[in-house]
């Protein structure tokens, strides 16, 4: 079987199918709010959008349960744009290839969109249903929220009337969360004047490639490789020994992902072509022998090319290298009283030349907002040192976690009831737009769950397909069950 139409919940499934074939990566959703109004208006529900996008659909109570508070689905319509660098795929074009895999959906050589996806598939087969119990319902689709949480900071007061609101947007099946952390942008740049070519050069591309990559918040703790870490390691090393100059460099393109490919164009003096060689493969076999049971498929290539035109300011370069590698990557602290959740951390994720400028660009989070500005200002402090300027933009709140949740608590009695065992609770590293929404909405009651989804934000996204009934049978319960 190998037609996401043939899985049960079917429903559900014909829903996801269809956002695949739907191009959505963060800030090109409108073909998905299309689709979300579309959808509203053959199901001759109401809905309304606001000036950023957002969509909420409106579906009366069924009988009996008109008394119930009002509950808000939430889920998010655009996706994470990652694909291995030899997959053809336009993500503002192309429709996502998926494919069964025993017990997972997965895509081809593309991150699948599960995330935020199949909480979108699942709202709006709430929404189609003519079976299920539940009292009044306003289903929320936000727009941006993987690359700027766009749709949750603009939303409007004045948009949802529900009391109680539940987040499709959790990755692991049998868990409940009620809290995650708070996240800010750092973009850090430095100017130069393109400087000529010496003679008697020799021209390389380095590329990097092969890592796992993954979600900044979700997988932060796993010690995967950071493809701009590791380049930079090697950039530095060389320039100092083999007089390694760099003409241009690009490695990663989104903040909330994990970098996993690099690639620098440089020159070194011919003179040093065969000690430099030498070391491109030494220093493979080092990151191989550090990073062999996390990044097994790490592959580092120095390749001759032509000579460039021109080479970034060494004044510059040095200074870049010395900041790179200076600045702090990766979980920095760990909650003290869940010391297996991350409190506090920040990804290098973009290194990116262009003409005359070079763009060093973070994303820092933590569930503490003053350890979020407190990295901050150490980002701040290492690359103005170095001499770049430095920007931090786009800060959102943490969701303070609330254990007397009357939702929380009706969420576990359910699951309890119907699984036989306890649901875990906990707080996340990965920021959800609960905190936003809950500075919006005062009060408002709000936890987040969702099915078994691996490795989001890299093309090895999957979900779990007996997950997915399971979180999809324990959803109908809940909305049965609230009052």
């Amino acid at each position: 079987m190998n037609n996401l139409n043939d899985l049960m919940p079917k429903a559900l499934w014909r829903n996801f199918e269809s956002l695949t074939k739907i191009p959505r990566p963060s800030k090109h959703e409108a073909k998905a709010v299309e689709f979300a109004i579309d959808f509203a208006k053959k199901h001759n529900l109401a809905y309304k959008t606001d000036i950023v996008g957002n969509v909420v659909i409106i579906k009366p109570a069924t009988k009996g349960n008109e008394n119930k508070p009002t509950v808000v689905l939430q889920a998010h319509l655009d996706m994470v744009p990652q694909k291995n660098s030899a997959t053809v795929h336009n993500f503002e074009k192309d429709p996502i290839q998926t494919f069964i895999d025993g017990d997972w959906v997965k895509a081809k050589g593309t991150t699948l969109g599960a995330d935020n996806g199949i909480g979108v598939a699942a709202a709006l087969a709430v929404l189609e249903s003519t079976d299920i119990e539940h009292g009044p319902l306003e289903v929320l689709l936000t727009i941006d929220e993987e690359t700027g949480m766009t749709g949750a900071l603009n939303l409007k007061a004045d948009m949802l009337k529900g009391s109680i609101l539940i987040n499709l947007d959790s990755e692991d099946e049998g868990e409940l969360c009620i809290g995650c952390a708070g996240g800010i942008n750092t973009s850090a740049t430095f100017t130069y004047k393109p400087e000529p070519v010496p003679a008697n050069s020799k021209a390389f591309k380095i590329d990097l490639t092969g890592l796992k990559g993954g979600h900044s918040g979700v997988d932060i703790h796993l010690g995967r490789g950071n493809a701009n870490k590791i380049m930079n390691r090697f950039l530095w090393k060389s320039a100092r020994d083999f007089g390694l100059r760099i003409s241009s460099i690009e490695g990663g393109n989104l903040r909330n992902a994990i970098p996993r490919e690099s690639f620098v164009s440089v020159i070194i003096p011919a003179a040093n072509e065969q000690a430099f060689s030498a070391f491109v493969n030494e220093f493979a076999k080092t990151i191989r022998y550090e990073l062999s049971l996390v990044e097994p498929d790490f592959a580092f290539n120095a390749i001759a090319d032509t000579l460039p035109k021109t080479l970034i300011e060494n004044n510059i370069q040095i200074k870049l290298l010395n900041a790179i590698y200076a600045v702090p990557n990766g979980v920095i602290r760990m909650i003290s009283d869940l010391p297996e959740v991350v409190e506090t951390s920040t990804n290098l994720a973009i290194v990116k030349s262009g003409e005359n400028s070079i763009e060093i660009k973070c994303l820092l989070r933590s569930s503490v907002d003053s350890a979020k500005y407190d990295l901050a200002n150490a980002m701040t402090s290492v690359f103005e040192l170095a001499g770049a300027a430095v920007v931090h933009e786009g800060a959102y709140p943490g969701w303070k976690p609330n254990n007397d949740s009357p939702v929380l608590k009706t969420m576990k009695k359910v699951y309890s009831e119907k699984f036989g065992n306890e649901p875990i609770v906990n707080v996340i590293h990965a920021g959800l737009e609960c905190g936003i929404i809950g500075d919006a909405y005062k009060g408002m009651d709000m936890i987040s769950f969702g099915p078994t989804i691996k490795h989001p934000h890299s093309p090895d996204e999957k979900v779990h397909i007996p997950s997915v009934a399971k979180f999809w049978d324990y959803l109908v319960e809940v909305l049965k069950a609230v009052k």
